[in-house]
């Protein structure tokens, strides 16, 4: 495969819808589930979100972790599901960014995942200006490595 179709094929959906549509098997025991249309839906609002926070991603991204690491939430249910992993998302992307990339992708999930089940209580929007800007703020200034200590209480600023 040369490199045009190489690149033609990771930004084709298609291709990618699958491996969304299989996390089905697994996330049906929370009464969650994707169409292909949703699936399509999701893979649009990626494309559109790495293109707003000018990042490059490989493979198959952060979808299917996300899909993973937040289905058992009390606070998803089948109604706001695509709309909740879409919102993740984009917080997800922006929070990279906002951190320097100096979380890895398993740290910034698990963090999210934690504070919106615990003291978020599901609200995108505390996990989003909250949560997520104070632990921001706190990598910004412990720089790497950062997570490892994470076990400390964040202090109000």
């Amino acid at each position: 495969m040369d490199k045009k179709d190489f690149l033609e094929a990771v930004s084709n959906h298609s291709l990618q819808v699958q491996p969304l549509l299989e996390c089905n098997e697994y996330t049906k025991k929370f009464g969650l589930s994707l169409t292909q249309q949703e699936a399509l839906i999701l893979l649009d609002d990626r494309k559109k979100c790495l293109q707003e926070q000018e990042r490059v991603e490989f493979g198959e991204g952060i979808l299917k972790k996300l899909i993973f690491a937040f289905c058992d939430s009390p606070y998803i249910y089948q109604d706001n599901y695509v709309e909740t992993i879409s919102s993740l998302q984009d917080i997800f992307y922006l929070y990279k960014n906002e951190a320097m990339d100096e979380l890895n992708d398993d740290e910034l999930i698990d963090y999210m995942v934690e504070a919106f089940n615990q003291d978020c209580q599901g609200s995108l929007e505390y996990l989003e200006d909250t949560s997520l800007e104070k632990l921001a703020r706190k990598v910004r200034r412990g720089g790497h490595g950062f997570m490892s200590q994470r076990n400390e209480e964040f202090e109000d600023e």
